[in-house]
């Protein structure tokens, strides 16, 4: 229920990316909690995520079509599209490389889940990794959803 996660912009996107997976969200409410839909492959998944910064509570469970389709159309403009690329960084650490599509085209994140705080407290990141922006909520999906790319 808790997801602890460091949130970086990239540097440098490495070569050779693997297939990605297509995603699509969109958020039914963004503040103070974010509820979302995502279709991700063939899952439909509802999420609730609470809080901000290095550890969030995180609420996910899978959706029928029906339910899936029930919420997709409701009217929001609030949508997400983006490929992810899951690179082995090695040590237990998967790289989430988010490319986005759509009014984000271009932009470009990277994410790393880690099962305590003491974990993401040791992880070095790679050369390729940007910015941390783990601590700046701008940077949250649902907060690009709503208010674009920060200048």
């Amino acid at each position: 229920m808790i997801e602890i996660e460091r949130r970086f912009l990239v540097e440098r996107v490495p070569d050779d990316l693997p297939t990605p997976v297509r995603i699509e969200q969109a958020y039914l409410v963004t503040e103070p909690v974010s509820v979302r839909v995502r279709r991700k492959n063939s899952a439909r998944i509802l999420t609730i995520k609470a809080g901000s910064g290095l550890a969030r509570t995180e609420i996910e469970r899978e959706l029928t079509d029906e339910e899936f389709d029930a919420l997709w159309q409701q009217p929001t403009e609030l949508r997400i599209e983006k490929r992810r690329h899951e690179l082995d960084l090695g040590n237990g650490h998967t790289a989430e490389l988010d490319l986005f599509d759509g009014d984000l085209a271009g932009r470009v994140i990277v994410e790393v889940e880690f099962p305590d705080t003491d974990a993401a407290a040791r992880f070095d990141p790679p050369d390729w990794f940007g910015t941390e922006v783990t601590d700046d909520s701008r940077y949250t999906n649902a907060a690009l959803a709503r208010h674009g790319w920060p200048e």
